[in-house]
């Protein structure tokens, strides 16, 4: 009986590693998980309101005119990637058709505990330009 609790010496404590590392694991995946999903807000938040500053830049003198909502695409440009730039961001893309802006943000975040390379989120958002009746 002896001999037979001796062969398994040692068996908790390699159990216990694997264990460790194990859950190690999953916090790496929560966390850096979590860095993921933030990232990818922020770059929503920031396309969505790029593309509402860009939105701002109607041509006055058409809706005055015809009646019709166009953007002036090098100023609605321009002020999507103003806004970005104040806060340190750049936009990836900046598409003008019409009376929409689409603005493409991507942010690129390193994981703090799984050893992987840099992740990276790309968000999109569009804005259309209108006008409400006071």
């Amino acid at each position: 009986m002896n001999a037979r609790l001796r062969s398994e010496r040692g068996a908790v404590s390699t159990f216990l590693a694997v264990l460790a590392l194990a859950l190690l694991a999953a916090v790496g995946l929560v966390v850096d998980g979590g860095r993921k999903v933030n990232a990818l807000r922020d770059a929503s938040q920031l396309a969505d309101n790029a593309a509402r500053a860009g939105a701002q830049a109607v041509d006055l003198d058409t809706l005055r005119t015809d009646g019709v909502i166009v953007l002036l695409p090098d100023q609605a440009e321009q002020k999507a990637r103003d806004y970005l730039g104040e806060l340190g961001r750049t936009a990836t893309k900046v598409v003008v058709i019409g009376d929409t802006i689409a603005v493409t943000v991507k942010i690129t975040v390193d994981p703090v505990l799984l050893p992987a390379g840099s992740i990276t989120v790309t968000a999109t958002e569009t804005a259309t330009a209108i006008t409400e009746e006071p």
